[in-house]
């Protein structure tokens, strides 16, 4: 195993610590764990908590800032933080306003969370939580009850925060979180898979011509293996799956090219080539597109596609403003 770290054992910490001192006028860690928070508490307003276990950077703790999350708890890579944790981040946030946690389908997550928004309301903090389940491949997987939530979630965090700047209540942020989750969707691939630090070895294994498709971003199992093929006829299955899945005929989409980690520019722009076409040609307008790492698998090789059917609502809250390490608007 080659990795840039030091002790396998501090790579999440000393990752958060790396996080906050490149904002250091905007973010700090607290004592209690790998949570990322403002530096400057919101007041008054609704707080966003999300996060997940390390190794999907720069979700979470990237996207904590002014517009989005008011808080990231990091886990081990690819492991859940605990519920103990997550209410350490729900605490340090928690406005008169309430909290509303963005939680990735997966059992762990969901449990954890659920949890922690027990803890905090047993406290007397208007807490609850959202489970974004945007991932089309599979219906159930090795870690989840329903589909998973994967780069879909990131639209969550922009439209909610954006939600939550405006005063919303506590119900309206959420009744928003679900809106995008009910309109987005996701779909991936892998054609090389990453190495968890503390297993020192690759999470599953692909021939020199075999692809994943429809794979997880904790390196599970999708639908199916297959040759590897050219670019355009990868992303046209992935857009395929997308497309029969909600109906976007018509309606303007936010689209999201996401890397796994391990994927060059190169290959990511050339996916997006081939996807405004196919778009253009099925009738769907791309109002806005994101390309680069946004939900990885530590240095796994692949992409995701995410659509986001757009109203006016979720436009002019696409729209607003944040400043945080990953996303500027």
């Amino acid at each position: 195993m080659k990795k840039l770290i030091n002790e396998v054992e501090n790579v999440e910490q000393e990752m958060i610590q790396g996080l906050v001192k490149s904002r250091p006028e905007k973010l700090e860690k607290l004592e209690a764990g790998n949570i990322v928070v403002r530096k400057t508490r919101k007041q008054g307003k609704v707080a966003l908590v999300s996060g997940g276990g390390s190794g999907h950077e720069p979700a979470h703790g990237g996207y904590v800032g002014e517009g989005m999350l008011d808080a990231a708890v990091a886990g081990p890579v690819f492991t859940s933080p605990t519920p103990d944790q997550v209410y350490e981040g729900i605490k340090a946030v928690a406005t008169d306003a309430g909290v509303l946690c963005v939680v990735k389908n997966y059992t762990g997550d969901v449990l954890n969370f659920e949890m922690a928004v027990d803890m905090a309301k047993d406290e007397d903090i208007k807490a609850d939580y959202v489970v974004v389940n945007d991932d089309v491949a599979v219906k159930d997987s090795l870690y989840t009850t329903g589909r998973r939530g994967v780069a879909g979630t990131i639209l969550v965090h922009k439209i909610a925060g954006a939600k939550a700047e405006e005063g919303a209540s506590l119900e309206e942020v959420k009744s928003v979180a679900e809106k995008v989750i009910a309109n987005v969707r996701t779909m991936g691939m892998a054609i090389q898979p990453c190495t968890v630090p503390a297993a020192g070895k690759p999470g599953f294994e692909l021939g020199e011509d075999e692809m994943e498709i429809g794979i997880g971003i904790h390196g599970e199992p999708g639908t199916h293996r297959e040759k590897l093929a050219k670019a355009d006829d990868i992303a046209k299955h992935l857009l395929d799956k997308i497309l029969a899945d909600i109906d976007y005929a018509g309606k303007e989409v936010v689209v999201i090219v996401n890397g796994m980690g391990g994927t060059p520019l190169m290959e990511l722009y050339i996916i997006n080539n081939f996807v405004q076409d196919y778009l253009k040609e099925k009738g769907i307008k791309v109002y806005d597109t994101m390309v680069g790492n946004y939900m990885t698998s530590i240095e796994m090789a692949g992409f995701s596609l995410t659509l986001l059917r757009l109203d006016d609502e979720l436009k002019k809250l696409y729209d607003a403003p944040a400043d945080t390490a990953a996303i500027h608007k």
